[in-house]
């Protein structure tokens, strides 16, 4: 059903993810990739990426017809308890993501006021690109974020262009000799966890979509040319200086306030969003509460566990996202679009058996990983959670616990 809120077209999704995707954190991870070399380090990032992507515009479909924000759709697999495990697993994850974000923002930027002006503080960089998250989501939808976030989604094209040409500079990079130590199956699942880590967060935003095909299709080229660009930037630098990080080749360009701008403004486009949606994620629990207020309050936190964690575990933390949200989203996507279970059940407090299918599921996720198969192990865990999960969809649908009313639960 239409309504007011529902605003956003082709062009804003476009924008959104596209500023999304433009981000430090998914150049470091183009750069993890650096062992294939650069033919076959592409060949997984499309690959990843293609898969990735369409099954995150998939959940962006059903915020988009339902109206219902991202995590309150499990609620039509999983009931209300399960909803409220993953909204405390999403809340956390997106902590992380934010403190993640902040942290390798600071972390460049300080490294360039360092180098251009001996201005050497990492913490106050962390203070001031929190706040400037803060600001992002105070500005709210219905105070011009919409105009202001393309202005600066448009800025970062600018940039980002500037930086791709220092990159691929040195054109030796297209035929170095692999390092090799790493598995294409392995490559392939770092480019499909990082689409599918926002696959908690993108019907936060579908929601208030005119029509769920503009929103599908701005989301899909959005989000995948901009993150396929950023893996493409980041496994370029990698071959060629043997770090990720951009910094290093924008001070080597003189970049200057260039590298300044693309360091901060990706960083805001992007995150704002993991804090809007845990704030969004966090009302589940408490009903009531006003989604940004939470939002500001996660932005707080997340600046502060920026202040004192680290990212030595970064890839360890990509692979657990995919262990979690992968069967979820298996069993929500089988029973949205195959099982045509479409609707909440208000009385359904949880579905035991669906969620002893994600827990195998999440199993799974690690053996497969083992595997080294050539897609990864996302698509073998999503497909085998699924098919497990229809099998013995007419047993689940009986092993629930719902409210104690005169009709009955399920059936």
């Amino acid at each position: 059903m239409m309504n007011d809120n529902n605003t956003l077209q082709f062009k804003h999704f476009l924008f959104l993810w596209f500023g999304a995707a433009v981000s430090v954190a998914e150049i470091l991870a183009g750069g993890l990739l650096v062992p294939l070399g650069f033919t076959a380090g592409i060949a997984a990032i499309i690959l990843g990426h293609f898969i990735g992507t369409t099954l995150l515009v998939m959940g962006g479909i059903i915020g988009t017809r339902e109206r219902i924000p991202a995590i309150e759709s499990t609620r039509i697999s999983f009931g209300a308890y399960g909803t409220t495990l993953f909204s405390v697993l999403n809340v956390l994850q997106l902590i992380g993501w934010t403190a993640i974000m902040i942290i390798s923002a600071a972390k460049s930027a300080n490294e360039i006021t360092k180098m251009l002006w001996q201005f050497d503080y990492f913490a106050l960089w962390c203070i001031i690109i929190g706040g400037l998250i803060f600001l992002w989501i105070a500005l709210g939808r219905e105070g011009g974020w919409k105009k202001v976030n393309m202005a600066a989604v448009l800025l970062l094209f600018g940039l980002t262009i500037m930086l791709s040409a220092m990159v691929f500079k040195d054109i030796s990079i297209l035929t170095k000799v692999p390092a090799g130590g790493m598995p294409f199956s392995e490559a392939v699942e770092l480019s499909v966890v990082m689409p599918l880590s926002w696959l908690p967060l993108i019907a936060d935003y579908t929601r208030f979509a005119q029509q769920a095909k503009n929103a599908a299709w701005g989301s899909w080229l959005g989000y995948f040319l901009g993150s396929c660009w950023m893996y493409t930037i980041g496994l370029a630098a990698a071959i060629s200086t043997g770090k990720a990080d951009p910094t290093d080749i924008m001070l080597a360009a003189n970049l200057g306030f260039a590298a300044l701008g693309i360091i901060v403004l990706s960083t805001v486009t992007t995150t704002f969003m993991d804090a809007y949606s845990a704030g969004v994620s966090f009302t589940n629990l408490r009903p009531g509460l006003n989604e940004k207020l939470v939002a500001l309050v996660i932005t707080v936190v997340g600046t502060l566990l920026a202040l004192v964690a680290d990212m030595e575990q970064y890839e360890v933390f990509l692979l657990a996202i995919g262990s979690v949200f992968a069967p979820l989203y298996a069993i929500l996507l089988t029973d949205y679009f195959i099982r045509k279970k479409r609707s909440i059940n208000p009385q359904l407090l949880a579905n035991w058996g669906a969620l002893a299918v994600w827990a195998i599921g999440v199993a799974l996720y690690y053996w497969f990983l083992k595997l080294d198969l050539v897609f990864g192990a996302t698509i073998p865990v999503m497909f085998a959670t699924g098919l497990l999960y229809l099998v013995t969809g007419g047993y689940i649908d009986k092993w629930v616990y719902c409210k104690k009313t005169p009709k009955p639960c399920c059936g």
